[in-house]
């Protein structure tokens, strides 16, 4: 067997997992990204890692907010708690989102659930796209002046609606 059958071998391998996990299985069909997708987020989850445990999020530059953000028009869940950090706005690096969002836990703390990338919308500015996926708006986000373009990965809580899903039916707002 030669290396390039090995390697795409182990790297099937590796996205077949992840890509069961993607939608639960009590969950209608939802048609999500090709499953080599959770390959390109490999470094998404390498650099947020430790923003699971929230403090060391504040310590790196995102602003928490108190604001706990959800679909009241359409009743399609939550998103969470936007924490922010203005230097990565505008950037389309996996392993650099500019936004997170956390839910409140069990505990009363925040857990992180997804990430979230956030470009600016300027007067004729398109949406831009990243793992294949455009980005919704423009819209809102807590903490951020002006208009703005986002792409939510649920990386750290399973979603119904779809891995890229503007919203979380799971998660709500207190």
């Amino acid at each position: 067997m030669s290396l390039r059958s090995r390697t795409a071998g182990a790297a099937l391998a590796l996205a077949v997992p992840f890509a069961l996990a993607a939608v639960p299985a009590d969950a209608d069909p939802v048609p999500d990204p090709d499953p080599f997708v959770w390959t390109d987020l490999t470094p998404t989850y390498t650099a947020t890692a430790d923003y699971q445990y929230e403090p060391f999020a504040v310590t790196d530059g995102y602003a928490r907010s108190d604001t706990c953000d959800k679909d009241t028009q359409n009743g399609k869940g939550g998103a969470g708690y936007h924490y922010v950090r203005t230097a990565g706005l505008g950037s389309l690096d996996p392993a650099e989102p500019a936004g997170l969002l956390y839910e409140t836990d069990a505990g009363g703390g925040r857990a992180l659930v997804a990430v979230e990338w956030i470009v600016r919308a300027g007067s004729g500015t398109a949406a831009p796209t990243l793992f294949g996926q455009p980005f919704q708006g423009p819209t809102t986000v807590p903490g951020v002046t002006g208009p703005v373009y986002t792409l939510r990965a649920w990386i750290w809580k399973d979603n119904p609606s779809g891995l890229f899903a503007p919203w979380n039916p799971t998660v709500t707002c207190p």
